[in-house]
């Protein structure tokens, strides 16, 4: 992998660093909430594929680090922004426990450590 952009010039980190700069910490975290959401419903089986990219163990590591960036940023976000984000983890984590051969006891699943005990 190389550094050039497609035009065969070098990146403009000074840009780059601007344009990041000008985004509120609260778009940041909310983006990165949706990304690791959507990787975990790829890894948990949920898209249209299904089976073709499940993969339990790195679904479990993709919501328990979305329930730690949640907890850590309760206070950061507003209800606006966490509540759907709150509602979007707990269907993945029921989903997780139903896709699970062998269910997690309460309070053990994927992120559980921080939101309590997921039940449906």
């Amino acid at each position: 992998m190389t550094d050039a952009s497609p035009t065969g010039q070098n990146p403009d980190f000074d840009t780059m660093a601007r344009d990041i700069a000008e985004v509120p910490a609260v778009e940041v975290i909310v983006t990165v909430a949706v990304n690791l959401m959507s990787a975990a419903a790829v890894k948990a089986g949920l898209t249209e594929e299904g089976d073709a990219h499940k993969d339990l163990d790195e679904a479990r590591k993709l919501i328990h680090a979305l329930a730690g960036l949640l907890d850590a940023s309760t206070t950061e976000i507003s209800s606006f922004h966490a509540a759907p984000l709150r509602d979007g983890l707990k269907s993945l984590q029921l989903a997780f426990r139903e896709a699970s051969l062998v269910p997690d006891e309460p309070g053990q699943g994927p992120g559980e450590k921080y939101t309590g005990p997921v039940f449906g």
